[in-house]
């Protein structure tokens, strides 16, 4: 039975770091690549980062239906195709996915039993010292970024679990926390279950 993961975090949050910790620590896993019309950026290579398509490309998967959700966001679009998903169920493993809040809302319509969870900085200023330590970012794209915070963080009420990354190694135990109790469900245990209950009506 795979499980998908939503995580969702505003930019600057420290979502990457968190969702890569995860990766290392947890086995089992499988991280959804999204697709993108936006270029590289830096060190990103397609296929690994993101799968780099062309706007017209996107537009016609996404009227084939071909994308669990998606979303445009600063002008570029996102989203996550259905073989993300296929190839997570034929190797056993669970799904990890790094989407916006738009993209959360709509795979939880898809697939209600998904676990969301919502990351987010202690406070506005922590937030952007770290937008600001990351010098990626013009001080209009900060401002902009600090604005949808806001607008991010008021769906915080939609998420499974919310998680404030105060420190990194404490956060990250957290996440892995998470995932591990998900797997602990019953609904997820019946498969184990039922040969030791075999036991003990055999014995």
């Amino acid at each position: 039975m795979t499980t998908v993961f939503i995580i969702s975090a505003p930019s600057g949050s420290g979502k990457s770091t968190l969702v890569s910790q995860l990766m290392r620590q947890v086995a089992g896993l499988r991280f959804s690549v999204s697709y993108t019309t936006r270029p590289p950026r830096g060190q990103e290579r397609d296929g690994q980062d993101y799968y780099f398509i062309k706007r017209e490309e996107f537009e016609a998967r996404a009227a084939k239906g071909e994308f669990l959700e998606y979303a445009e966001v600063f002008g570029n679009y996102y989203g996550t195709h259905q073989s993300e998903l296929e190839r997570a169920k034929a190797q056993g493993l669970d799904l990890v996915l790094d989407i916006d809040v738009q993209g959360a809302r709509q795979l939880k319509k898809k697939i209600p039993a998904a676990v969301s969870i919502f990351i987010l900085a202690p406070s506005r200023q922590i937030l952007e010292q770290r937008l600001r330590a990351r010098s990626q970012d013009s001080e209009a794209v900060i401002q902009r970024r600090l604005h949808d915070a806001a607008e991010e963080i008021r769906n915080y009420s939609q998420y499974d679990y919310v998680l404030v990354n105060r420190e990194v190694e404490s956060s990250v135990d957290t996440l892995v926390s998470i995932v591990k109790a998900t797997r602990s469900r019953r609904d997820r245990m019946e498969e184990q279950i039922r040969p030791i209950l075999e036991t003990f009506t055999n014995a």
